[in-house]
């Protein structure tokens, strides 16, 4: 190894471990999103204090949309991984209002639809990013 590729790897070094970090936390949101899914699923045709779980999840993985956000600026993700990044803490914004707003228009009914978006964006973040993180070779 030169001296120049080694200077090369240690420049990117840092960038590699935020990529790595983002893509372990992005798949842990989905892994907590496809939990939350379950619980759902458990409260209604099971047992209602599913419910509790349910909530206590949201709570608890929902934090984890601002460092995703912030991590995904500071190292080098293409353009539709930062899209779908900034997605994540609208489309929760969006959970919450229609959880949580009272008015005259039914908003709940948008909250299950807006949940499977949230998963369909997450899972195409955990994809994307995946393919950053771990970039396929021709001979691969």
């Amino acid at each position: 190894m030169t001296q120049t590729s080694f200077d090369a790897d240690s420049r990117q070094s840092p960038a590699r471990s935020i990529q790595i970090v983002f893509f372990t936390l992005a798949v842990l949101f989905n892994l907590c999103l496809i939990a939350q899914i379950l619980t759902v699923g458990m409260a209604f045709f099971y047992n209602p204090e599913w419910w509790k779980i349910h909530v206590w999840l949201v709570r608890g993985y929902s934090g984890l949309a601002p460092i995703l956000l912030g991590l995904v600026y500071l190292s080098p993700f293409p353009q539709r991984v930062q899209s779908l990044t900034k997605a994540i803490p609208i489309l929760l914004g969006l959970q919450f209002l229609t959880i949580h707003l009272k008015t005259s228009l039914p908003l709940g009914v948008l909250h299950p639809l807006i949940g499977f978006a949230l998963l369909s964006v997450s899972t195409t973040l955990v994809h994307r990013s995946q393919r950053v993180v771990f970039p396929q070779t021709e001979a691969d």
